[in-house]
This record gives C-alpha cells, structure tokens and sequence, in this order.
C-alpha cells in the first residue's frame, strides 16, 4: 500500500512515499516474469509468412470512417498525468442492445452522455449528469445508461465518492455511492471500469483509505450493485496496492474477469475473484512505481477482450524485465524489484488461457529502443482477429520512467488469437482516446477529439478544450 500524498494522477511522489514496509525512492512496483523478447524476431518472421502465404485474399483496408457530433459545452480533451505526461482526457463510447451508441464525456458542468444511432450521429440532445467528476465507465442500455463516475462526499480527506449513476428515459433512477464513511474509503480518482452482465453491474476502481487498516493508503475495491441500485455481495473492499490499471469484463456467472497493474508486487497481475493479490498469477513483471508502467487500461492502455474459445487477451505498453525479483528491503516478503529492458516502452500483447490464469508468454510487436509507444489498446476484429493500436514517438527521451517525443502517428495492426500478425502496420488520421464499443455486427465504434496530439514536453495550465467530436467506425 502507498500513502496519502499524491502526484497530479493518484499517488505519492516517490520521496514521501510511507509504505506498509518501506521501499526506499519506490511508488510501487509490479511483479512479472521475464517477457519474451524474442518474440520480436519471432513475430516479425510469422508477418512475412502470412504474406507469403496469403495469396490472392484481399488485406484488410483498416480505415475508419467518421461522423463530426457538436457539443454543447467544452470539452478538455488533455489530461496531466505522472510527471505532468500529456494523457488524453477518457471518453466512453458503449452500445445498447438494440445498437444505438452514448458516449461520455467530462465537462466543467458535470459528465455529458451524448446519444448517438447505431450509425454514429446524433440522436437526441445530451444527459448531463451534474456533480459527477470523472468517466470511469459507460454501460448503455435501450432506455438510458449507467455511469461510474465520482460524486461529493464527506470525509477526512474531503475527497469524492465512487459512484454508479443510472439514467432511464432521461431521469436518474438511482445514484449508489461505492465509498463512504462506513467503508473507510474514498476515490479520489477513479481509473475504473464498469461492466454489466444483464443482472448487475460490476465496478472496478482505485480507493484511498479513509480509516481502519488502510488508512493514507491507496488500493482497489471491486463491488457489484444490482439492476436497481441495490449493493450485492462479492468483490473486495481493498486489492492491489497500489492500482495503476484495471480491467473488467462482465461474466454471465460467477466473478468478473478481471486485471490489475500493482506496484508493490510490480507487475500486471490476474485479479479475478482475488482481493489481495499475493497468489494473483502474473501477467507480466515490469517496473511498476509512478507510473512506470506505461498507462492505465482503463484511460490508456489495453483492454481485456474475451475469443469464442473462453481465452483473453490484453495489450499494454510494456519495457519488459531484464530481471525481477523480491525486494530484500521488503521485510513481507511482497515487494518485488524489476530492472527494465529499455527505458522506451514497447506494445505487449498477452493471452489468458481462461479468467483465472496467466498468459504462456507476452509477445511484442514493436522493438526499436529509441520510439517510445503510449495509448495501447486491443480490440475484437471479426471472429478471430484482434486489432492493436498504439501511438508512435520517435526520438524518445525518458527519465523517471516517462518519455516525450515526436508524435509520428497512430497505427492499427491486426493479429490472430496465437499473435501472428494478420495485416501490415497502418498509419491512420484517427485516434483512440478511450473506451471502444463493439457493435453486433463487430462493428468498432470510438470518440475521440479531431486534433494532432503532441507529445514534444510534459503537459502544464489548463487544458485546451473542443466543442465537437468525431465518431469513428472500423467494420471488419
């Protein structure tokens, strides 16, 4: 666990850092075994045997296409995050069963989900959810949605609530706080998820001890709340310590699938029906303390996407583990100690067999040391194809574990469900600033803010705003 003082993002700066066990200069660290970084010769060897033997099949075009929406206020698109790193402000893109879309976003009023057809225009004037102060998630439904987001609370360190909100034709029918005084827990940042499985929702968000054991410290609470706001048991109250990603996804029965990056054990780890993660099966060892490890999956990296088989699959922005291993300043014995292979970070894509259990290996699909990789994600393409993106800086510099550089593009990759590459490296005008919707007929369909992002120093002062949006859609 970490302490109460906390950067721009959700955590301490590494000098005052107050552990459980102490950890000197360290935020938190994630555990994982040594990556496979042959598998960049690997993969690059398995591209040009699909080539070779594609034939006469036609590769796929990978162009989006896109809407412009207006918005009714400003939206600041560009968030600070560790070491003032310029992050894309996260929208949430969701599709109800009968294929219309919202979107979600934040305002200086509140958060505004914008209805949209299952074409991506806009079908109706926005929801504007006042009070809330985050996007930690979007589920929508044929009669409105459910936001998890953050709300006014009162405790000790004047922080907000975690909070799912739900919407039905136009009016809230329930707000469920997920902290309170009764918990010993805030959420002073969310970097969250919310999934639904068509009888309760499931959310996965960072929570800052207010009281009891935890307190000053930072970790993750998992809680399902039923179709009418009603909390349900299951989940934990306090999981990976210290949280710097999380992803869920919805199961018809028994927990949620789910991930987290955790910085004392200093990796990316299997939590699925796991509250404390000391026997979570590792994803991956990396060098994990603030912010480390390349992003969060929630705003910024991965995803968790489930084949037809019950296998997973997630992608991240990985400087892999030249060695990793426990932290003899740790007197618990869980504190790991990562030395990274490159100081850039490179695209990791990493297979679960099924909800419970780690990968064989992570593949890497980039490898050049001196590009830095950021804003990785993985969605589904078609019935067996998986589409990977990421944004490419060239001339990286880094310290501190974050890097600037020159912004060259965003770039689409398809691969197959064992990593072989299924296309070639595409270079596409749009971008990917948040969570992806994947319509019936596996249509892709995202927001995001017309603009060219730089990436040239650290973002300071207030962000630059827009008052429109582009809807983008992938049909495979």
């Amino acid at each position: 666990m970490t302490s109460a003082r906390r950067t721009s993002r959700d955590g301490d700066t590494p000098s005052n850092t107050v552990r459980d066990t102490p950890r000197a200069g360290h935020r938190r660290v994630r555990a994982a075994r040594r990556p496979v970084i042959a598998g960049l010769a690997a993969t690059a060897a398995l591209a040009g045997a699909w080539y070779a033997t594609a034939g006469a099949a036609t590769p796929p075009t990978l162009a989006p296409t896109t809407t412009a929406v207006s918005l009714p206020a400003k939206f600041p698109y560009l968030s600070a995050g560790y070491n003032n790193t310029r992050e894309w402000t996260r929208t949430a893109t969701a599709v109800a069963p009968n294929g219309t879309l919202r979107v979600a976003w934040p305002a200086s009023d509140g958060i505004h989900v914008t209805p949209l057809t299952s074409a991506g225009k806009r079908s109706g004037t926005d929801t504007v959810v006042k009070g809330a102060k985050e996007v930690g998630g979007l589920v929508a439904h044929n009669d409105g949605f459910a936001l998890l987001t953050r709300v006014a609370d009162t405790n000790k360190w004047k922080e907000t609530a975690a909070a799912i909100v739900r919407y039905t034709n136009g009016k809230q029918t329930f707000r469920t706080k997920l902290t309170g005084t009764a918990s010993h827990d805030t959420s002073p940042t969310l970097d969250g998820q919310l999934a639904w499985n068509g009888k309760k929702y499931g959310a996965y968000f960072v929570v800052h001890g207010a009281g009891g054991f935890a307190d000053g410290h930072f970790g993750d609470k998992l809680s399902y709340v039923g179709a009418k706001g009603a909390k349900l048991g299951g989940g934990w109250g306090w999981g990976c310590s210290h949280n710097e990603g999380i992803a869920l996804r919805a199961e018809t029965t028994g927990d949620f699938t789910s991930l987290c990056f955790d910085d004392w054990r200093s990796g990316l780890f299997v939590s699925t029906g796991i509250g404390a993660p000391d026997v979570a099966p590792v994803v991956q060892r990396e060098q994990c303390w603030a912010g480390y490890c390349g992003g969060t999956f929630a705003g910024r990296t991965g995803d968790l996407v489930k084949s037809s088989t019950g296998r997973y699959a997630t992608a991240f922005a990985s400087r892999g583990a030249a060695s990793a291993k426990k932290n003899p300043d740790d007197a618990s014995g869980r504190g790991w100690t990562v030395k990274p292979v490159t100081s850039t970070h490179q695209v990791a894509v990493a297979f679960l067999k099924n909800r419970s259990s780690g990968p064989g290996k992570a593949i890497y699909l980039t490898g050049a040391k001196t590009v830095e990789h950021v804003n990785v994600r993985v969605a589904p393409y078609g019935s067996n194809r998986l589409l990977v993106s990421w944004e490419f800086l060239k001339n990286a510099k880094c310290a501190s574990g974050t890097c600037t550089g020159t912004f060259t593009g965003t770039h689409f990759r398809l691969i197959d469900w064992n990593g072989t590459f299924q296309s070639a490296d595409k270079v596409v005008p749009t971008r990917i600033t948040g969570d992806i919707a994947v319509q019936k007929d596996g249509t892709l369909t995202w927001a995001y803010v017309p603009v060219t992002p730089t990436y040239a120093k650290p973002s300071t002062g207030a962000s630059p705003t827009s008052t429109s949006l582009r809807i983008a859609r992938l049909k495979p």
